[in-house]
């Protein structure tokens, strides 16, 4: 009797492992391509005409393209490193802990999910998280900005990251090449693949044999260009508004323009051989692909240069997935943040979320792109700005000046026309900010939408400062 039981038991533990063996190669693997400081409306297939992103179209045609798809903001002026926080943790922005060090992360789960988990590429969130988070990592660059041409690189080796050394090319070319490599290796697991590249944040540098360029003047000015922001937004001379001098000129918005669109079309190049090589691989059809990237960033837009405000172009993110089961070549009007990103990859692939973890996984917009996704989304900067949006109306609140915007994003999509002065919309404007502090307070955010002594919202600029810092 009891070597009966033992066999039985012996042959329950092996259909087991089969049934995990099984349920591990059917699992999808995913590829996370995030790219850097780039604006929403830089893709030729969602209706840039000026710009070059062939591989990108690829993705656009294979899966569904979303079209508000937002980070939620900063409390300082490196946007990226609470954005990549709240994407790796699926937290909201005032309760991340940007040094991905105190919460589980998304990419730790798909570990202990049974997933190799590899990144390469920009880590701005301290290099003692990388292990934490990651199994693997390869040509990491931990930091902010530097010159993509000689940007400092490290690996993961026995729990902690190497010294770095600078490689005889182009950071985003060592980052691509790593994630060849990788999933060209991947034989046993289903694997998740996270590459950030540091493309297109400033500098704009690409290999001088790179052959796609573009001529300034005949590139058109944003559609909401000024020479200078009409008031003071409380960042109006940071790092980022000091890369050109005030007022804004046509001819340095459209050379920088020339410069940006320059880069985003080498990164699409390194994307294209990431996607030839999974298309060549044993991978393809079983592989979840996305695209998005930290943060927007302004280029002229409402007279601004960096991504230090709550206008579309700076919070606004591309945003495509494909893969299996995922409808193709569609477009969705679903409102999301960054951090439901990977609560939806976690739900496509049987990844339990971290117990830490707040998004919402939009998984049904993926097969039904007329699906809704958030009704209400909330986003900050600082102590200075503050907004809130619904499917429509958008409300910016700056409360150190005591001033407020309303924009209706159906019909002015640029924010150029503010409406908050309007007799007509002064009942609009307070059912706004009524939801804006019922979102402050889901959100845990303390900061008061008035202040007892607004200061003057004139701003005049300073006269003397670096034009390259």
């Amino acid at each position: 009797m009891r070597s009966i039981l033992l066999v039985t038991l012996l042959f329950l533990a092996s259909d087991s492992n089969i049934l995990r063996a099984q349920e591990s190669s059917t699992r999808p693997n995913v590829l996370f391509l995030f790219a850097d400081d780039m604006r929403a409306d830089t893709i030729s297939a969602l209706g840039n005409t000026e710009i070059q992103t062939p591989n990108l179209d690829r993705l656009v045609r294979s899966g569904v393209a979303f079209q508000r798809a937002y980070m939620q903001g900063a409390r300082n002026g490196a946007t990226c490193v609470p954005s990549r926080a709240m994407l790796l943790s699926g937290k909201s922005l005032f309760r991340i802990d940007e040094k991905l060090r105190r919460d589980p992360s998304w990419p730790s789960a798909f570990a202990k999910a049974g997933y190799t988990t590899f990144l390469t590429g920009k880590w701005h969130n301290t290099p003692e998280s990388i292990p934490l988070c990651f199994q693997n990592a390869r040509s990491v660059f931990v930091g902010g900005m530097t010159n993509p041409m000689r940007a400092p690189l490290s690996n993961l080796v026995d729990g902690r990251m190497t010294k770095a050394e600078i490689l005889p090319k182009h950071a985003c070319d060592s980052f691509a090449e790593e994630a060849i490599t990788f999933i060209r290796t991947q034989k046993e697991n289903p694997f998740l693949c996270y590459v950030a590249f540091d493309a297109p944040h400033d500098p704009h540098i690409v290999p001088e044999n790179f052959p796609i360029h573009y001529q300034p003047n005949k590139l058109s000015l944003p559609g909401n260009y000024l020479p200078q922001h009409p008031f003071n937004n409380g960042e109006m001379a940071i790092r980022d508004e000091r890369l050109l001098p005030w007022p804004r000129t046509p001819e340095a918005i459209r050379q920088m323009k020339a410069d940006y669109y320059r880069y985003i079309s080498y990164l699409d190049s390194q994307v294209g051989r990431i996607l030839d090589a999974l298309a060549a691989s044993e991978h393809e059809k079983n592989t979840i692909i996305v695209f998005s990237a930290d943060s927007g960033v302004s280029l002229g837009s409402h007279g601004l240069l960096g991504k230090q405000s709550l206008y579309e172009h700076a919070l606004r993110v591309p945003l495509i997935i494909s893969g299996p089961g995922i409808a193709a070549g569609q477009s969705s009007q679903a409102m999301c943040y960054l951090f439901d990103v990977f609560p939806t990859l976690g739900k496509l692939c049987g990844v339990p979320a971290p117990s830490s973890s707040e998004g919402i996984e939009f998984g049904a917009v993926l097969k039904d792109t007329s699906k809704p996704a958030r009704k209400e989304m909330m986003f900050a900067y600082m102590n200075v700005q503050r907004a809130v949006r619904d499917s429509r109306w958008k409300l910016i609140r700056y409360p150190q000046i005591d001033k407020t915007q309303l924009f209706d994003l159906t019909s002015d999509p640029e924010e150029i026309n503010n409406l908050a002065e309007l007799p007509e919309q002064q009942m609009r404007v307070a059912e706004l900010m009524a939801l804006l502090k019922k979102e402050q307070i889901r959100y845990s955010d303390p900061s008061p939408l008035k202040v007892a002594e607004p200061i003057s919202p004139d701003w005049i600029p300073p006269k003397n400062f670096p034009k390259k810092p």
